[in-house]
């Protein structure tokens, strides 16, 4: 594993224990059992080690969303696509619920902390543009008639759905409640494509 990869690992444990309060150069060195002075090498500033942080979290969060590629719902047939569609995206969602619910709640973390530092907000933004920009690829792949405006609303409904469950006061939803919620919204987006509604079948 690369020296920056060890580092930004280190940073992301220490933003889900302790919070942006806890991260300090020093706590980095501590966490990854590196020399003193070693994240200060890396990152000399706070702000170049939030920037290398987020890099990483963007880096195994765009993994997470392998499975939602344009490709994938091109290959899948209308109009059973839509539903195929939802469930993927579901499986994603749920991934950053639990495997994934630590890189998740570090960029929850460091989107606080982009909302007091402007250097940081271009980052931020940056990376959220392409997940967003997947979003609409995926709906254009699936016939979405607006997909530039939907993509954009489904990333937000996926992300109050994340926030809900993770730091909201809402309980932590289970696949078939994803599937369910992901059906609701593309049903919506895409029933004129031939998307009819379907009862939720339980899936083992």
């Amino acid at each position: 594993m690369r020296r920056e990869e060890v580092v930004a690992d280190a940073a992301i444990t220490l933003l889900v224990e302790r919070g942006m309060r806890g991260l300090t150069h020093r706590a980095v060195d501590e966490q990854a059992g590196l020399p003193l002075g070693s994240t200060s090498n890396l990152a000399r500033t706070r702000a170049a080690l939030l920037a290398l942080t987020l890099a990483r979290l963007t880096e195994l969060e765009e993994r997470q969303f392998a499975p939602l590629s344009p490709g994938t719902a091109q290959a899948i047939p209308l109009p059973d696509g839509p539903h195929q569609l939802a469930d993927l995206a579901a499986r994603v969602l749920h991934a950053q619920l639990t495997e994934g619910r630590r890189t998740t709640l570090a960029r929850y973390e460091l989107a606080l902390e982009a909302t007091r530092r402007p250097e940081l907000r271009e980052v931020y933004d940056k990376a959220g543009t392409r997940f967003r920009d997947l979003a609409v690829a995926v709906l254009t792949a699936a016939g979405s008639p607006d997909a530039a405006r939907q993509g954009h609303r489904l990333v937000a409904y996926a992300e109050g759905l994340l926030f809900d469950a993770i730091a909201g006061a809402g309980t932590t939803p289970g696949l078939d409640d994803l599937r369910t919620a992901m059906r609701e919204i593309l049903h919506g987006m895409l029933n004129s494509q031939g998307m009819p509604p379907e009862p939720l079948q339980r899936h083992a």
